[in-house]
């Protein structure tokens, strides 16, 4: 099986980002805007439309705030099993982020980190704006 932890630090806030990261229909708008074009919410799963082109539907396996953990599968594309975690730390004044997938088949681990680097690029591009963003009159 292959396996991928993958972790960045944002300048944001841990409840900031939370917030973005919990709200697991916003994808596209709140955490990887442009990497996700599309995201809809469905009863216990969100239906994720990806820059590529690729649909996955992700069942909602969890959404944890005492942990600040969101965990998710996906249906389709690739893989023939994917699991996974995103998970907020608070960290000197910092928030460290923490995804770690689990997926099959393992041959596909290089396209996997290539997305999950992408994603994460984007991710912390946009948790970091949200420091940038807060003295901006509404």
């Amino acid at each position: 099986m292959g396996s991928i932890c993958k972790k960045i630090l944002t300048k944001a806030a841990i409840e900031d980002v939370w917030s973005a990261i919990r709200d697991i229909g916003a994808l596209h708008t709140r955490l990887v805007p442009g990497f996700v074009t599309d995201t809809r919410v469905e009863p216990g799963a969100r239906i994720v439309t990806f820059g590529n082109g690729m649909v996955l539907r992700e069942p909602i396996i969890t959404v944890d705030d005492n942990a600040r953990r969101v965990v998710w599968s996906a249906e389709g594309g690739p893989f023939t099993h994917y699991n996974a975690s995103l998970q907020a730390f608070a960290e000197d004044g910092a928030t460290r982020v923490v995804w770690i997938a689990d997926f099959l088949p393992e041959e596909i681990a290089s396209n996997q980190q290539a997305a999950m680097d992408a994603a994460l690029q984007v991710m912390k591009t946009t948790l970091d704006r949200l420091v940038e963003n807060q003295g901006d009159p509404v």
